[in-house]
């Protein structure tokens, strides 16, 4: 997950709004029109904030067999096939260093870097052997080969990732060994030799 590095900021940051509409509530209680507005205004705010935290926390980063899904909250959601993973490795960065910056959950950066950052910082660097497809929020694709992402237990998460991916190399070559030539499509086997005249 991602979420307890931005916790504290954004339960602060809630708090703080509730503070702000109390205290505009009283400044306006004479002006019921104006403090009806202000209230939505700041309830709503209140509910993105807490809503953005609660994203974090149910759209976690997930690895699978053969799948790294890697998220930003509900805005960004990037799938890295693991045999396309080349290598990953611990790499703390601080949001604008090195290409490009980042804010909570969004991506930055230009040359094929992609950087999901949290509270300003990306722990885990990942290398892929070739591009992939990256989908920004409003829908502009980017191709990457390199990601940098934030995960609470950054060193734990690179453990897996290459556990994981050698994981798949081994199935993959199994599988490969394990295939009699017979059962390989036509297809696959290359073109046939002309017999005729």
């Amino acid at each position: 997950g991602y979420a307890r590095a931005q916790a504290a900021l954004l339960y602060g940051m809630a708090f703080v709004l509730l503070v702000e509409t109390v205290g505009v509530g009283v400044l306006l209680r004479d002006m019921p029109t104006a403090h009806a507005v202000t209230l939505v205004a700041d309830v709503y705010t209140v509910l993105m904030v807490l809503g953005a935290q609660a994203a974090a926390v149910t759209r976690p980063h997930v690895l699978t067999a053969d799948t790294l899904l890697l998220r930003a909250g509900a805005g960004a959601e990037l799938r890295i096939p693991l045999r396309l993973v080349g290598s990953a490795r611990y790499d703390l960065r601080s949001g604008g260093s090195d290409g490009g910056g980042a804010g909570a959950g969004s991506g930055g950066g230009g040359g094929g870097v992609l950087q999901m950052a949290v509270a300003g910082q990306t722990t885990v660097t990942v290398e892929l052997v070739e591009p992939v497809v990256a989908v920004r929020l409003l829908g502009r694709r980017e191709m990457v080969r390199t990601v940098r992402f934030h995960a609470d237990d950054a060193r734990g998460a690179v453990t897996a990732i290459r556990a994981a991916v050698a994981a798949a190399g081994e199935a993959v070559a199994a599988a490969g060994e394990a295939q009699p030539v017979a059962d390989v499509p036509e297809y696959a086997q290359g073109p046939r030799p002309h017999t005729g005249p």
